[in-house]
């Protein structure tokens, strides 16, 4: 499956940004999809994934690190070809590089676990810079 991931820029902290990750030809029926982010200098963290898989009818399954919690929340479209992370209360510390990644089956909290060298789909990063 090909990403792209989009939505970065210039937010003032306590604002608002909303990242898109695309499937390219396919939809993520069965991948978990989420988003890693790298500050300089900083080794690329998980930030919060989403799968169908592990989920129930009504909700996917999610993950969220720790220091998004309350703040950032994962989606995706109907169609399950777009993931969303809505991005809200920025800090400055959440200024880094997002990068969208994709696993065949599996639940989210196995997408937060993975080492991320063996991930197996990323797209492009997208920027986000938080100004104080």
């Amino acid at each position: 499956v090909q990403l792209q991931a989009s939505g970065g820029g210039l937010v003032q902290a306590g604002g608002s940004l909303r990242l898109s990750c695309a499937a390219s030809g396919r939809t993520y029926s069965d991948y978990a999809v989420g988003w890693f982010r790298q500050a300089p200098g900083k080794e690329r963290e998980f930030v919060a994934a989403i799968s169908e898989i592990g989920g129930t009818t009504a909700n996917a399954d999610t993950a969220y690190v720790d220091s998004v919690k309350g703040r950032f929340t994962i989606s995706r479209n109907n169609n399950k070809d777009t993931v969303f992370l809505q991005m809200n209360s920025l800090k400055r510390e959440d200024s880094a590089v997002y990068f969208c990644a994709a696993e065949r089956w599996s639940t989210a909290r196995e997408l937060a676990r993975l080492v991320i060298g063996d991930i197996d789909y990323w797209g492009q990063g997208t920027l986000v810079t938080v100004s104080s």
